[in-house]
């Protein structure tokens, strides 16, 4: 019997959504939720899995086409007998004689298989690294970034004139969104940015201290991020303007932190929210920001993860970025944009000396926060970090 494959309700305000990968074909086996096809929208990416154990025996949408949620994109024909659940089912790649030997049979998990076909990586060149033996994405990636590229003869480039080829790709629903609200904000908004430098000397050298502690107990490493969280909290309760939107002809005061964390996923930048950062310990910040990390990267983020936040940080350092003026994301009225740590020369008591220095940004909207209040916002961040003694670290 066909059943059919139906385009799930992704959110609330969302009613269409774009086609992505197939991630299997017509004619394929597929078990019960196990993932089939990954839609887009302009909020998130979500796989969706099969209803039943079958075959995939028709794809209405291709990749790229537009579909509304209730759609019918694909039909299954249902198989007798029950397979084995899959939470992320893994493929295991063929053997590939080599000088005489096999060589030994790997796992390789879905992301991985995706991956090697969107860089056009075989199994066979990629060393994994996963437990088990698995093949991961990271490995993929890895194996991608260091190919090296094709040699050609020295004759070759008098012989053919250097490519200029252009290639037409269309943007992704999230990256229109983003270029909307982007857009959106520049127009709406009255966008002011005042700096700042921190000295990390002591917060680094607190983290060294309590690094090995700290991961003992909570399994997962210390970073600077939840310092610059605990500070923005403590800086947002002494100047609620920056904590504020505009609604309407109101300003809304919120009387708690939810801080948005810019972080690099899958499909570009996502920002997840830290709800009631107020309440969260340093090992809390770690563990949520680290668990957003790696979900990001596997465009795991759930809608109601990336809904809401009043306050936003960016770490552009990570990058590599020395300064730079981050772009709120509205309707919220200040991001923190964090740098690259450099060893600069500063003066202290009278003395020239060698500090890890950061520059920080706070990039504000002047028609709720005046240029006073972000100021001393700015000042309060720089305060709590060079004295981190001022946060307790629940260790």
């Amino acid at each position: 019997m066909a059943v059919e494959l139906k385009v799930p309700s992704v959110g609330e305000s969302i009613k269409e959504v774009e086609i992505g990968d197939w991630l299997k074909n017509p004619g394929d086996k597929v078990s019960r939720d196990e993932a089939i096809v990954v839609i887009e929208s302009d909020k998130a990416t979500v796989e969706i899995p099969s209803p039943v154990n079958g075959v995939i025996s028709q794809v209405l949408k291709k990749k790229r086409e537009k579909a509304n949620v209730g759609d019918v994109i694909a039909y299954i024909e249902e198989t007798a007998g029950e397979a084995a659940p899959v939470a992320e089912k893994a493929v295991v790649a063929p053997k590939k004689e080599e000088t005489g030997s096999a060589r030994p049979s790997t796992i390789v998990m879905p992301s991985a298989r995706r991956a090697m076909a969107e860089h056009h990586v075989s199994a066979d060149q990629v060393v994994a690294t996963g437990p088990g033996g698995r093949m991961l994405k990271e490995d993929v990636l890895r194996q991608a970034e260091n190919k090296p590229a094709s040699i050609q003869k020295p004759e070759a480039f008098t012989a053919q004139p250097p490519s200029r080829q252009e290639e037409s790709v269309p943007m992704t629903p999230m990256r229109r969104r983003i270029a909307e609200r982007l857009v959106q904000a520049q127009q709406n908004a009255a966008l002011l940015t005042t700096f700042n430098e921190v000295d990390m000397t002591n917060v680094m050298a607190l983290r060294k201290s309590y690094q090995e502690a700290f991961t003992k107990k909570y399994n997962v490493k210390l970073g600077f991020m939840s310092f610059f969280v605990k500070a923005a909290v403590e800086a947002l309760k002494m100047i609620p303007q920056v904590n504020a939107e505009i609604r309407g002809e109101d300003v809304i005061y919120h009387n708690y932190c939810d801080v948005g964390i810019a972080v690099g996923g899958g499909k570009g930048l996502v920002v997840p929210i830290l709800r009631n950062a107020e309440r969260m310990s340093f090992a809390n910040v770690e563990i949520t920001i680290s668990d957003f990390g790696k979900r990001a990267m596997e465009n795991k983020i759930s809608l109601d993860e990336l809904k809401g936040g009043t306050f936003t940080i960016s770490n552009g350092g990570v990058y590599g970025s020395l300064l730079s003026t981050p772009i709120v994301n509205p309707p919220q009225s200040g991001i923190l944009g964090l740098h690259s740590i450099q060893e600069r020369p500063v003066a202290l008591n009278g003395q020239v000396v060698i500090r890890p220095m950061m520059y920080i940004a706070l990039t504000y909207d002047h028609r709720v926060v005046d240029g006073r209040e972000a100021v001393t916002f700015l000042k309060r961040i720089k305060e709590s970090v060079e004295e981190p003694s001022r946060m307790l670290l629940e260790i």
